[in-house]
C-alpha cells in the first residue's frame, strides 16, 4: 500500500513537472521576444544592424546564462547547504578563487561581446544597449511584482 501511494505521488510530481516545462519554455520565449522588441526600439536598430546584432547578442546571452546557471548555482548550493560554515581556510580560499574566476569569465565574455559589437554598432548604441537591458529588466520585475500583488 505504501509503495502504491509513493508511486502515485511520484507520478503526480512527474506529470506536474512535465506540464510546467512547456509553459515555462513558452513564457521564456515570450519574454525573449518582448526583450528583442524593446531593445530594437530603444537602440533604433536598422534592419542591417539588427541582422548582425541579434546573432551576436543571442550567443553572448546564451553563454552568459550558461555560466551563471552552471557555476553560480553550484556556489549558491554550497551557501544554502551550510557547507561554507564547515570549510577550512584553505577550502574557503579555493572557493573564493573559483568565484573570482567565474566573475572574471563573465567579465571577459562581456568584453569580447563589446569588441564584437564595435564592428556592428556605433559606440553610442553600445552604451544604450546597457541602459536598454537594465530598463527591460526593471520593467519586467515591475510587471512581475504588480501581477503578484493582484493575487488574492
Amino acid at each position: 500500500m505504501k509503495t502504491h501511494k509513493l508511486l502515485s505521488i511520484f507520478l503526480l510530481l512527474v506529470a506536474i513537472g512535465t506540464s510546467a516545462q512547456p509553459r515555462f519554455k513558452q513564457k521564456k520565449e515570450q519574454i525573449r521576444a518582448l526583450k528583442v522588441a524593446y531593445i530594437t526600439d530603444e537602440l533604433q536598430l536598422t534592419s542591417d544592424e539588427a541582422t548582425k546584432f541579434w546573432p551576436l547578442y543571442y550567443a553572448f546571452d546564451d553563454k552568459q546564462r550558461e555560466l551563471k546557471q552552471d557555476k553560480m548555482r553550484s556556489y549558491m548550493n554550497r551557501f544554502e547547504s551550510g557547507e561554507v560554515e564547515k570549510m577550512s581556510d584553505k577550502e574557503a580560499l579555493n572557493f573564493l578563487n573559483q568565484m573570482e574566476s567565474t566573475e572574471d569569465e563573465l567579465y571577459q565574455l562581456r568584453k569580447k561581446f563589446i569588441a564584437n559589437l564595435k564592428v556592428v554598432l556605433s559606440p553610442i548604441k553600445i552604451i544604450k544597449l546597457k541602459k536598454a537591458e537594465e530598463g527591460f529588466n526593471i520593467k519586467l520585475l515591475k510587471q512581475y511584482r504588480d501581477k503578484g500583488l493582484q493575487r488574492p
